[in-house]
Order: structure tokens, then C-alpha cells, then sequence
């Protein structure tokens, strides 16, 4: 049987009212590569910097991007109509509210999300039928290699990739998480330490172990410096397949196990395991799928761990499995507060 025939449309089309299909359209526009290689494409030039100081005449704007002034003023229109810019009716491009956060000094990493989601991932999602058919990283197909090993060979795109992950904003679900009596913290995986800072912030007598690759850790000393928590910090780079630092209380993988399949996470949870002492405590936040139907955003973020990183974005149930498979026993979960895909969750262990 061949694919065109594994499955045969209904003979009879239901009745689809117009709102329908316009709502469908819409989620189809605004999903399209359109959007975003359009932001892309902005943010990479540096139109937000560029427009810090207010408003700048298309002409003079394209001069100190490096751009076609006709060009740019149709992705600048485009992004307008996504209320991220403005236009005069003198051709004057100025930032919406929502602009700023493009800009290379504003707080958290859209940034650097935008560039990355931008340039190797999307070129590894035209092979998406790849990863559809046989499970696998469509990266891997376009690339050679794995995510992580690419980027070892690249520092430019390890660059915006390490700065998209250790620039954003530390969960707000950890303030739930039992850490308030622990003398000493480690997270690890955390590049630039932002989850770790925050954590000694609500814990001045606490001192804290930040592990991640060396590449990843580069930037943290400056980080730490910046939330005034570096000289109580030790600061480790190395990976965590190989080893973990010893002698915490507390142990924090945040945004970390959904980067890897079942396989590799358990190796990681295993170095976890062998680091900890009985009585220390392990939390692991991610944006974990609910059981329900109905957008949430971890269902696609689940499609990116796939097509790129060959991770996966897991339920609570799913998770917790995943602990007990590794030696661990839930002793507390936190789920987002209040309805809908808002945040993340958090599950604590203890060593079985």
C-alpha cells in the first residue's frame, strides 16, 4: 500500500462554517516560516538596537542596518501588523512595546531565542519527515552530527545558543520547591547560573555549585557577579555525563532532562544519584505536557526537542517514571498555578 493510500479522506466534507476556516487560516499563517524568518531576519540586522533611541526614517535606518531601504520597509510593515513596530505615515519605524524585547540589552532571551529558532533549527525543520518517520533528531540529517556536538564545533551558533539558555529568567515554580534550609545548592546543567542566582538570592547563608559544560559556564562568573552571589559560588565545568559535583544539599536540574530521550536522561539522573548523599533532596523543573487535550505550549515545544535535540517534553506521569526508573521517590509535586499553559513544573525526589 502505498503513503497516498494508507489513508483516504471521508467522501462527504462536513459543514465548515467560514469562521472556522478563517481560524484555521490564521493558525496556519502565523505558524508558517513567515513569521518567524521574519523576525528573524529583523532582530538578526539589528533593527531593535538600532531603534533604542526612538523612531528613524526607513532610509536612515537601512543605512545602519546594512539593508535594502524597499526591503525593509515590507518585513518592518510586516512586523507591524504583529505589533512589534510602528510606522508614521512618513515612513518613520519606531518600536511597539513589544519591539523592545528584541533588543540585544533587554531582560530575559527572545533575542537569542529568535536567532536560534532562526538559523540551524529552522534549517533542520525543513527534514521534519525525517524525524516523523523514524524518531530521530532531523538535525542529526541535515548536519551530521548531534545538536550538542555541532555546537562544540561552532562557537558562533554555541554562542547564541549558550545565550539563549543562560540568559532567560528563573521559574517561578522553584519558590514552591522545599530548598529553604539547605546550606548548599547545585544546579546542574545551568550555563550562566540565572536559576542559581536566584535560589541564593532567597538563601544569603547558602552557598551554591553551578555545572555545566565549560563553554556554557563561560559567561557565569559575570552573571553571578552582576546578582552579587559570585563569591559564594563554585563554579564547575564539566559534564554531567561524566561526573557530578559532590556535596550538595540540594540539587536542581532546571530545563535540562527535556534536551535528552528517556536514555540519556537516566544517565544523567544516575550521575545525579551517585552524587547525592541520602538525606539530599533533587528538583527537576520543566515544562511538563498535562494529560488534557487543548493547546498548551509543551506540546510543541516537544516537536523542537524532537526535530532538533531528539529530547522530549514529558508529563508529570511520565517524569515521575523516569525518577523512579533512576533510584528516586517523589516526595512533592507543583503544578502551574491557575488555569491554563501558564509555566512550568517543578517535581522533588529524594533517593529511593
Amino acid at each position: 500500500m502505498s503513503a497516498s493510500s494508507a489513508v483516504q479522506p471521508p467522501s462527504v466534507l462536513p459543514d465548515i462554517p467560514p469562521e472556522e476556516t478563517q481560524r484555521v487560516m490564521r493558525t496556519l499563517l502565523m505558524g508558517m516560516p513567515w513569521v518567524g524568518q521574519a523576525v528573524y531576519a529583523v532582530a538578526k540586522v539589528g533593527v531593535p538596537d538600532a531603534l533604542a533611541g526612538g523612531p528613524l526614517p526607513v532610509a536612515e535606518l537601512a543605512d545602519r542596518v546594512g539593508a535594502d531601504a524597499d526591503a525593509l520597509f515590507r518585513f518592518c510593515r510586516a512586523l507591524e501588523s504583529l505589533g512589534l513596530l510602528e510606522i508614521t505615515a512618513g515612513k518613520e519605524i519606531g518600536l511597539a512595546p513589544g519591539g523592545h524585547l528584541l533588543r540585544s540589552d533587554a531582560p530575559g532571551a527572545l533575542r537569542h531565542f529568535v536567532i536560534v529558532n532562526g538559523e540551524e533549527s529552522f534549517r533542520a525543520w525543513a527534514e521534519v519527515l525525517h524525524s516523523l518517520r523514524t524518531g530521530r533528531p532531523a538535525f542529526e540529517k541535515v548536519y551530521g552530527t548531534g545538536h550538542f556536538a555541532y555546537m562544540a564545533e561552532h562557537p558562533e551558533a554555541a554562542e547564541s545558543f549558550n545565550a539563549m539558555a543562560g540568559s532567560g529568567t528563573a521559574p517561578a515554580v522553584l519558590e514552591r520547591c522545599d530548598v529553604a534550609d539547605a546550606s548548599v545548592v547545585a544546579d546542574i546543567g545551568g550555563a550562566t547560573g540565572v536559576v542559581l542566582a536566584s535560589v541564593l538570592a532567597r538563601l544569603p547563608e547558602a552557598r551554591g555549585i553551578l555545572q555545566d559544560l565549560p563553554q556554557a559556564v563561560a559567561d557565569a562568573p559575570a552573571v553571578l557577579r552582576k546578582e552579587g552571589v559570585e563569591e559564594r559560588c563554585e563554579v564547575v565545568g564539566a559534564s554531567f555525563f561524566d561526573q557530578v559535583a559532590t556535596g550538595a544539599d540540594v540539587y536542581i536540574l532546571c530545563r535540562v532532562l527535556h534536551d535528552w530521550n528517556d536514555e540519556d536522561a537516566l544517565r544523567i539522573l544516575s550521575r545525579v544519584r551517585e552524587a547525592m548523599r541520602p538525606d539530599s533532596r533533587l528538583v527537576v523543573v520543566d515544562n511538563m505536557i498535562p494529560a488534557t487535550p487543548g493547546f498548551h505550549p509543551g506540546k510543541l515545544a516537544d516537536l523542537q526537542m524532537l526535530v532538533i535535540l531528539g529530547g522530549k517534553e514529558r508529563t508529570l506521569a511520565e517524569c515521575k517514571e523516569l525518577l523512579e526508573r533512576a533510584g528516586f521517590r517523589t516526595v512533592a509535586e507543583h503544578l502551574p498555578e491557575g488555569p491554563g499553559p501558564r509555566g512550568e513544573s517543578a517535581v522533588e525526589a529524594v533517593p529511593a
